[in-house]
């Protein structure tokens, strides 16, 4: 690579980010978590503490914040994975958004996912889906509004 090109200029940086919402009683405290790796070892984590909402909002909630930190990174390629069947299926149009309280979430979402270049939402199980759910798990006992760390996967 010639040096007078910058880092990254040329490259496509592609992220994956696994989340979860989590809502103790629904509704009741709730919280989301993201895991988002970059294709260069890069790791950033996130968690929130939502208040008082429902299991569906903080799963839009993870996902708009993992949308939100790809853009940040300069992201052009975004893959997530979910074990929300109803917000995968949602955000790939399979399924219509019926309540009033996810339309906005879902129209949000959309409009972020729209601006990159390739965007994909898979549906996974819950086992794979661990790290994300105890951060959101963590969002609900710390009750933390928004904690954001990023490390490199050697540590």
């Amino acid at each position: 690579m010639p040096s007078h090109l910058l880092h990254g200029e040329g490259c496509v940086l592609r992220v994956r980010a696994f989340i979860d919402g989590a809502s103790r009683g629904n509704p009741g405290p709730a919280g989301y978590g993201v895991h988002l790796t970059r294709d260069d070892g890069i790791v950033i984590t996130a968690r929130g503490f939502l208040g008082e909402t429902t299991n569906n909002v903080a799963e839009y909630s993870g996902l708009i914040e993992a949308l939100n930190l790809a853009i940040d990174e300069g992201a052009e390629e975004v893959d997530i994975a979910s074990d929300s069947l109803l917000l995968v299926q949602q955000m790939r149009g399979n399924y219509r958004v019926k309540h009033p309280n996810l339309k906005p979430l879902w129209a949000e979402a959309t409009r972020r996912a729209h601006r990159f270049r390739r965007f994909s939402i898979r549906h996974v199980y819950r086992e794979e889906n661990k790290l994300a759910d105890r951060l959101a798990n963590e969002a609900i006992d710390m009750r933390d509004e928004r904690v954001v760390v990023r490390s490199s996967e050697e540590g």
